[in-house]
């Protein structure tokens, strides 16, 4: 009985972390365009795709530790518990990180740019 609680509440939580990242982002509006037409959305040589990538490509405690410096990143998977950093273990190489880069704003996005970049010499 507890290994099918268990199982379920990990199912749960993946379901979760899926449609959380994916509500989030059809609540949030579409990035504004400024006097120059560029989007905000990029922010001095920070585009959430790249980032994605780069972040993907980290080993593991790196990554963790990129996370956990970036408060807005580190409360969407503190939210689901010790059963949230489980599954981000295992699914981070392949999760769909943009939709939470996206969120941030043009300080954490410029913070989380300089710290993966800090990660990668650090290898």
């Amino acid at each position: 009985m507890r290994r099918v609680s268990a199982c379920r509440a990990a199912c749960l939580v993946a379901v979760s972390l899926a449609g959380f990242a994916g509500s989030a982002l059809s609540a949030a509006a579409p990035p504004s365009v400024d006097a120059g037409g560029a989007a905000t959305a990029q922010v001095a040589g920070t585009d959430s795709g790249k980032m994605e990538k780069q972040l993907q490509r980290l080993p593991w405690q790196q990554f963790r530790s990129v996370i956990e410096a970036v408060p807005k990143m580190k409360a969407d998977v503190d939210a689901y518990g010790p059963l949230g950093w489980q599954y981000v273990q295992k699914n981070y190489a392949t999760y769909g990180w943009k939709k939470n880069i996206d969120r941030l704003d043009d300080s954490q996005k410029k913070r989380l740019a300089e710290l993966i970049q800090n990660a990668k010499r650090a290898r």
